[in-house]
């Protein structure tokens, strides 16, 4: 018989919460390595920030000692400083192997061409390849096939004269372009660029600062580097930014890249560039004409052709300072046809029609460039400033006789006019209106999940800081980056050393204290050592009453605070109560659909929730994303949270469908603001794995659960709470998979992480030994299980106040093992204990409430109490008819149990009416194929078995165990239980045969699924002799 127990296991939904955050900000060093490398071990990573592609030379007899080689090397030291080599041909080839995002320019001998080209032609980091050989027409001869050849040569100036034309090509192809319209990156640069222009510095001193850290990377000869050191000022931004130097790459590498190191020390060039485009532009005005068209030419990956192709109709935006021509030959013949050559990408020809009217509404600057750049009067370029966006008109395939690989495109200069973006874009600066200056590109950092980035700029400025008030500043806001990236210590640390610096320089009760007391308490409140967190919490809260208005809006926040730390401590009436207190005050200072309303009442709907109170719960959640649709853009991040919480709710009420709808709708409003890597989108594939999880869909569970991970180990460091998270999670899916060993493993990863990042007491390392419990539980080895449940209990004593509701989480998975153990009076008194707490610091008709009485009743059931047992299942059931939708699950898990007990009572009428309505609602409520329907056919059949109803009883078995074909691994032990069962109804049929067959069935799955002393393996051993004894 099975039983559907409402077991309970901790689970991860994001809830949002308020705290305050004032900040500022920090820059970047780099590390020195060789510039040429050689082939007895694999090459030393180079620090490159002009070059844009690796160039690798192979050959067999490459020796430095030669007077040819030198000089080779010299003449390609004039165009690149970072030179690989090889002799031999394999370790070139595993080089390539691991390069995955960069390009690689080839120069390789005749005869090691001919051996290795076809191996390595199709990879599609391979750009161009150069042979360099002694006998020009015999290798041209095999070249011709290979379209990635650039030329054979015999000399290599040659070979410096090609390098040079497609170095050139490549560095205009690695301009940033989005054809998604106006994306999270273009945004954020934006405001990047607004910052840089306001910063006032010494640019003296910041040209210094650049020809230092230009001397410390390995692709910038020193030829370069003295030019602009001595002579900046005997030319203009724009001759710079043409001139043949390392600024043109390097600048557009930083911007691409969001390179804080490069940003810092250019930041200076990027205002005064624009600033000299911004005054051409206002002296030639009379003289451009009012429509005129200018080209570009460059290549593009096969894969971003696609995506623009796509985007046809739609809009697509240059982050970068954007150099056209008016010469479409040059722009066709230099740059786009040449980028035919490599299948891995297409020639596109920009032909980008500009209307000088709508220039001068958009404020978009750009300059006819030709009399005063490094080409003087040779090429009519025009050069615009950062963040030029395009329309698509059409795309064409340009007659070529050798390839359809080169396109025109048709574009035409457009102004934003998307709404919600503009929005968004506004509502950013508002949040960035604390910093100032370098301050606020910490913030962009922040906001785009760059925390290494923002870490690295933070510990910048404090160095450089001039005042005691800049340092208190960055350290606080180097607080915050480490408090995203789940660094507490560290977090803690930087805000102490911030709070130190600012009692020495501020009044006792000065706001700035405040917030330094608010975040100090938000890092003990994810530490979970929550007294800290809240003595923190109420002394910034001391501050602001003697500082500030008594309606302050800081003093709302800190009462937010304060309720947050209750609902973790599950004082739920203590944390209603400072909502509410914070929401008085919102009420009376603010406008009625201001956002920070919409906060409160989130923030009073995750208690409700966190109550088992779900209506009430969903309609404060409501109205929080009522006031947000009217306050916010219809796609602005703040609404993400809402429909999150929504989901949250729905999933609790078992309405897993719409569960699933708002939190695809909180994902697709992240991925519009976010980058494609931020730890938000993590949350989102997390919660939408849960509830696949909960619909028994594991096949959809765990690639959600595995990309939230994907995620965060690219966004987060290695040891990140988060990360701890998404590895228990896909030990649950495992779990309930009956892939125990794999379970075990995931569980454990995310129990050394959380050693590692957590307190020893921690309440998240409580719910790591919980969840190696139920997998040891459910291997049936119970003392392992009780011993992790114990364990999980013990820490929640030290950490949690005594009635909190996870104690008695770990009392009710106790009583589960001593259940499973067979000692009944010791399960029933965990159970009792549980459902103690539960009563005291839970609402009456909460539904863990009913999971206690469900669980009572099961003992009772197992004790032969029937009566007993009857009783506390139907007070469980009354509980949920009260809380619950009526076709939520766990109403027919309550069915389910009622049936159990008089299928026990041999009132087989009763039972199987009982299963019948636990069938009726998990139909409705679940997909096809849950393993919960399973169980529901699987008690059917027993009951029909008991009642000597075979063919309708192995009619129930075959559905459970067909429905468990499809939802399960092919050893999970509720298969094995499936074969048990229609074994026994063939044994009472007298089919003995094939008792026997399925019984063997039943064992060896088992065997494979279980351990060797599991009871299963027993009972099915015993079915199997007593069948054989019958034949």
């Amino acid at each position: 018989m099975d039983n559907k127990n409402l077991k309970e296991d901790a689970g991860d939904s994001s809830s949002s919460s308020a705290a305050s955050k004032p900040n500022k900000s920090s820059s970047v060093a780099a590390e020195a390595t060789t510039v040429v490398n050689r082939s007895a071990t694999l090459p030393e990573p180079v620090r490159r920030v002009i070059q844009n592609f690796l160039l690798v030379w192979l050959d067999a007899n490459i020796d430095e000692t030669k007077e040819d080689f030198k000089n080779s090397l010299q003449h390609l030291r004039k165009l690149v400083a970072s030179i690989t080599t090889f002799k031999d041909p394999q370790q070139c080839v595993n080089f390539f192997s691991e390069i995955k995002k960069e390009k690689i320019f080839l120069i390789v001998s005749g005869a090691l061409g001919r051996q290795i080209v076809p191996e390595i032609q199709a990879m599609p980091q391979l750009e161009t390849i150069y042979v360099f050989c002694d006998n020009e027409s015999y290798h041209e001869e095999w070249t011709k096939t290979v379209s990635k050849v650039k030329g054979v040569y015999t000399d290599i100036k040659s070979i410096c004269q090609a390098l040079e034309i497609d170095r050139e090509r490549c560095d205009r192809a690695m301009i940033s372009i989005s054809f998604n319209g106006l994306d999270p990156l273009f945004m954020y640069t934006q405001l990047l660029k607004e910052t840089l222009l306001e910063i006032e510095d010494d640019y003296r001193q910041s040209i210094k600062d650049l020809a230092e850290y230009c001397r410390e990377q390995d692709d910038i000869p020193e030829d370069q580097i003295k030019p602009i050191e001595n002579e900046y000022h005997n030319h203009t931004p724009i001759w710079w930014y043409t001139a043949e130097t390392f600024i043109y790459p390097m600048l557009n590498r930083g911007l691409r890249q969001m390179d804080v190191n490069i940003i810092l020390k250019m930041g200076f060039f990027i205002r005064h560039l624009h600033n000299h485009i911004a005054e051409l532009h206002r002296e030639q005005q009379g003289s451009v004409p009012i429509k005129f068209q200018v080209f570009r030419g460059q290549g593009l990956s096969n894969e971003d052709f696609e995506k623009m192709k796509k985007t046809k109709g739609s809009l697509m935006s240059f982050n970068n300072f954007l150099l056209t021509s008016r010469d479409r030959k040059i722009s066709l013949e230099n740059f786009a046809r040449p980028a035919t050559r490599n299948p891995t990408s297409v020639g596109i020809l920009l032909v980008m029609t500009i209307d000088t009217a709508m220039c001068t509404k958009l404020s978009t600057s750009f300059a006819e460039v030709s009399k005063v750049g490094y080409y003087k009067d040779q090429e009519e370029q025009i050069l615009f400033s950062t963040h030029t966006i395009f329309r698509i008109d059409r795309i064409e395939c340009i007659e070529d006789k050798h390839t359809d690989r080169l396109w025109q495109v048709n574009l035409t200069l457009e102004g934003n006019q998307d709404d919600d973006f503009n929005k968004l874009t506004a509502r950013l600066r508002e949040e960035f209106r604390w910093s100032t200056g370098w301050s606020r590109l910490g913030d962009i950092l922040i906001h785009l999940g760059e925390f290494a980035k923002a870490e690295h700029l933070c510990k910048t400025l404090i160095e450089k800081a001039s005042t005691d008030k800049e340092r208190s500043n960055y350290y606080h806001q180097l607080g915050r980056v480490y408090t995203d990236m789940g660094e507490y210590s560290k977090a803690l640390s930087s805000y102490e050393q911030s709070l130190e610096i600012r009692k020495t320089v501020l009044p006792p009760n000065h706001p700035d204290l405040a917030i330094s007391y608010n975040n100090i308490g938000l890092i003990y409140d994810n530490m979970g050592e929550y007294s800290k967190a809240l003595s923190s919490y109420e002394r910034s809260l001391e501050i602001r009453k003697k500082a500030l208005p008594p309606t302050h809006p800081d003093l709302a926040t800190s009462y937010n605070n304060i309720g947050i730390v209750y609902k973790n401590m599950g004082e739920y009436s203590k944390a209603l109560s400072s909502y509410e207190r914070a929401l008085e005050i919102q009420r009376i200072v603010l406008p009625p659909n201001h956002p920070a309303l919409a906060a409160s009442y989130n923030n009073i709907g995750i208690v409700y929730n966190s109550m088992g109170k779900y209506s009430k719960a969903l309609s404060l959640y409501e109205r929080s994303l009522e006031i947000k649709k009217i306050a916010l853009s219809q796609n602005h991040l703040d609404l993400a949270p809402s429909y999150n919480n929504i989901g949250v709710v729905y999933q609790n009420m078992g309405e897993y469908s719409k569960a699933l709808s708002s939190y695809e709708r909180s994902l697709e409003i992240k991925k519009m603001a976010l980058p494609s890597n931020h730890p938000d989108l993590a949350t989102s594939y997390n919660n939408i794995g849960m509830v696949y999880g909960k619909m028994g869909d594991y096949s959809k569970a765990l690639p959600s659960y595995e990309r939230s991970l994907e995620i965060r180990k690219i966004a987060l460091p290695s040891n990140h709470p988060g990360l701890a998270t998404s590895y228990n999670h896909i030990g649950l899916i495992y779990d309930n998979m009956g892939e125990y060993s794999k379970a075990l493993s995931s569980y454990e990863r995310s129990f050394e992480i959380r050693k590692i990042a957590l307190p020893s007491n921690h309440p998240d390392l409580a719910t790591s030994y919980n969840s190696i419990g139920n997998v040891y539980q459910n291997m049936g080895d119970y003392s392992k299980a009780l011993s992790s449940y114990e364990r999980s209990l013990e820490i929640r004593k030290i950490a949690l106040p005594p009635n909190h509701p996870d104690l008695a989480t770990s009392y009710n998975n106790i009583g589960i093992v001593y259940k499973n153990m067979g000692e009944y009076s010791k399960a029933l008194s965990s159970y009792e204990r549980s459902l103690e707490i539960r009563k005291i610091v839970l609402p009456l008709n909460h539904p863990d409430l009913a999971a206690s009485y469900n669980n009572i009743g099961i003992v009772y059931d197992s004790m032969g109490l029937y009566s007993k047992s009857l009783s506390s299942y139907e007070r469980s059931l009354e509980i949920q008819k009260i809380t619950l939708p009526p076709n939520h699950p766990d109403l027919a898990a309550s069915y389910n149990n009622i049936g159990a007990v008089y299928n026990s009572m041999g009132e087989y009428s009763k039972a199987l009416s009982y299963y019948e309505k636990d069938l009726e609602i998990s139909l409705k409520a679940l997909p096809p194929n849950h393993r919960s329907l399973a169980a529901s056919y699987n008690n059917i059949g027993a009951v029909n078995d008991n009642m000597g109803e075979y063919s309708k009883a192995l009619s129930s078995y075959e559905r459970s165990l067909e429905i468990q074909k499809v939802a399960l691994p092919p050893n999970h032990p509720d298969l094995a239980a499936s074969y048990n069962n229609i074994g026994i109804v063939y044994k009472n049929m007298g089919e003995y045969s094939q008792a026997l067959r399925y019984y063997e069935e039943a064992e060896e799955t088992w065997k494979k699924s279980l351990p060797p002393n599991h009871p299963h393996i027993a009972l099915v051993k015993n079915n199997i002799e007593i069948v054989k004894n019958k034949m």
